[in-house]
């Protein structure tokens, strides 16, 4: 049985929201090029933080 990759090893990306980088996950395996936020809530929100000026 192959060894699983380390997790330095996945592909990563920045939330435009909260600015935190995130990792590949397995779900998003076929939608990796569509995935923009890291989390549900993120997603929601959409607006950056810069922007909000709280």
């Amino acid at each position: 049985m192959p060894r699983a990759r380390a997790k330095a090893d996945l592909p990563t990306k920045t939330c435009p929201v909260c600015g935190r980088p995130f990792t590949w996950r397995r779900k998003w395996a076929r939608v990796w090029d569509e995935v923009i936020y890291c989390s549900e809530r993120c997603r929601r929100s959409k607006a950056p933080r810069k922007d909000r000026g709280a």
